[in-house]
């Protein structure tokens, strides 16, 4: 039976990119000139490290701006709260992978309501779709991607037929 995958996953080759494209404009400003600013990757979660609260915010917009054009749906990160101290600033940007099960739900329950010929399961952090015909697949995937109500960027591979 023909099938696909929905997933939400990030290119953690873009993001490596785009962090160190931030970290280089961040260390060549005028305004950052003097202070230890910088960005941590490790695994999917982004350090900032900075002297203000002001320049956090700086900071992000940097990289948002360089995330976005790295092709990286800005859905996928989730800026937790800073921790500023007299001199120094962190916060943590974590980045998702993978669909969460309320998520996952929710695709399916979408699918359902319109009544396609098809089934959708949850396979640990993705979504199977599988149907009798590839052009009942092809309208789920037309019909997801008229949603735009998921707090996650949604990709669909390992169409088969």
């Amino acid at each position: 039976m023909p099938s696909f995958d929905i997933v939400s996953e990030v290119d953690k080759h873009e993001l490596t990119n785009a962090v160190d494209q931030a970290n280089k404009e961040v260390t060549t400003r005028f305004d950052f000139k003097g202070t230890d600013s910088h960005f941590d990757l490790k695994e999917l979660e982004i350090k900032m490290h900075t002297e203000s609260e002001f320049q956090l915010d700086q900071m992000y917009t940097v990289l948002t701006s360089k995330l976005s054009k790295r092709g990286i749906d800005l859905r996928a990160i989730e800026l937790k709260d800073p921790d500023v101290q007299l001199k120094t600033a962190k916060q943590s940007i974590i980045v998702h992978q993978g669909l969460d099960t309320p998520v996952a739900k929710k695709i399916i329950k979408i699918l359902k309501d319109a009544k396609l010929k098809v089934q959708a399961q949850i396979q640990g952090d993705s979504v199977r779709v599988t149907g009798k015909k590839r052009d009942d697949l092809q309208e789920a995937i037309a019909l997801l991607k008229s949603q735009e109500d998921f707090e996650r960027p949604l990709q669909f591979n390992n169409f088969r037929d």
